[in-house]
């Protein structure tokens, strides 16, 4: 056994469940690559200040949960624990606001990393793909990427989940309803830190998990109370187009979403099949972000889905997917002539879109039928020196068992054929 363990709070992905993992990515990818979403890949480390000011000084993720440090040069660096801050600054970077075609419609697959106190569903080492649409201010653009997201979930098999949606107002009725939400606060019982807090971000607070803060908050005032005629508007645009498109969701006046940089939309997928840990994944719209991090304004939306609560959504509903197989065809050879001819038949399926594998460490046919067998493959190829004298190979269908012979030359069309 090695002497090394993966640090507490991360997993590894290994074979088979890695490829339930790889599924739901490319699934939750695909509507997006049908929708003008171009892909992106950032560095797994930023500046520090990017984190502080584009997700906020007051939220848990910069205070607590942020892994930073000092590189030997002296820069300070963290790394990341969301995906958007990253992908704007690229953007920005990049000048891809510049090429005249807004808005900029990016999704990324990557690692993300937090400081968190581990248990199932939540991890110091997670998976997330995301989807961003900068520089455009527009309904239907927070209503596209909320329908994809439910396209995504759907095409796995969810059903379990629910879509919940807010409005967090803009730079015009917030202000006015921090105010009173602050007063509010004042007058519950909280500790110094959650008043400092109220102080800093008064929105944060209704994020609170605890118990002993949300029994307080049930008469706290509410957003939507407060939202401008152009808020309200916009919000009441975003709702009728989901609803246009069949997609199902609940107003929730209460969903603040864990990030300073939202405005507008924000909307959180759930499973209630979760426990404690029940969102699967969320975003909104963040119409200051790009002038928070140095940039001009780029009026922009996105959201993150959590690979790995998906998996475990998935899990349970009981939804098994249809993963293709690893291996179609596996290859036994008996004696060197056999290895020499059937290791150049199986390149050339490979060369033809077939998935083959071969018996390495010339083992015998017993020992290699339960490789064989072991793979999931559909079809296995045996052959010897009384084979190779004939000019065939054994072709055993794994299911029914029936084996044929069939002419070297003619083996690759013949599994082309069977395989469809």
């Amino acid at each position: 056994m090695s002497t090394f363990k993966a640090p507490k709070g991360t997993y590894d992905l290994i074979p088979p469940d890695s490829a339930t993992y790889l599924a739901v990515r490319e699934a939750i990818a695909a509507p997006l690559r049908n929708s003008g979403y171009g892909y992106i890949e950032t560095p797994g480390f930023e500046n520090v200040e990017l984190f502080a000011r584009g997700v906020g000084e007051s939220t848990d993720i910069v205070t607590k949960e942020m892994y930073a440090f000092e590189t030997k040069g002296g820069d300070r660096l963290a790394l990341r624990p969301e995906g958007t801050a990253s992908v704007l600054r690229a953007a920005l970077e990049a000048n891809l606001h510049k090429a005249g075609n807004l808005p900029v419609k990016l999704w990324y697959s990557g690692s993300y990393y937090r400081y968190e106190r581990p248990q199932k569903g939540r991890y110091r080492h997670f998976s997330q793909v995301g989807a961003e649409a900068i520089g455009a201010e527009d309904p239907a653009l927070d209503a596209e990427l909320i329908i994809l997201a439910d396209q995504a979930y759907r095409s796995l098999g969810l059903r379990n989940f629910r879509i919940l949606l807010n409005s967090l107002g803009d730079k015009e009725c917030r202000p006015v309803y921090r105010t009173a939400l602050q007063e509010f606060l004042r007058g519950l019982e909280l500790d110094e830190d959650t008043l400092r807090r109220a102080d800093i971000n008064p929105l944060r607070v209704l994020d609170d998990k605890r118990p002993e803060v949300q029994k307080q908050l049930t008469d706290a005032p509410l957003l939507r109370d407060y939202l401008c005629d152009a808020c309200k508007a916009y919000h009441e645009e975003v709702r009728e187009l989901i609803t246009a498109a069949g997609v199902a969701f609940e107003d929730d006046p209460k969903l603040v979403r864990g990030l300073d940089y939202y405005t507008r939309t924000t909307f959180e997928f759930v499973h209630d099949g979760l426990g404690s840990q029940s969102a699967v994944g969320g975003g909104g719209r963040y119409d200051g972000l790009s002038e928070m991090i140095g940039g001009p304004a780029l009026p922009s939306v996105g959201w993150a889905l959590g690979v790995d609560r998906t998996v475990l959504a998935l899990e349970a509903e009981g939804v098994e997917l249809e993963l293709p197989a690893t291996t179609s065809v596996f290859a036994v050879p008996l004696g060197e002539e056999a290895r020499r001819v059937l290791f150049a038949k199986v390149t050339e399926l490979r060369k033809n879109g077939i998935a083959a594998d071969f018996s390495y460490g010339g083992k015998g046919l017993k020992g290699a039928m339960k490789n064989a067998n072991r793979s999931g493959a559909r079809f296995t190829i045996v052959a010897g020196e009384r084979d190779l004298a004939e000019g065939v190979v054994q072709l055993k269908d794994m299911e029914s068992g029936e084996q044929t012979a069939v002419g070297v030359n003619e083996i690759v069309a013949e599994l082309e054929a069977r395989l469809g």
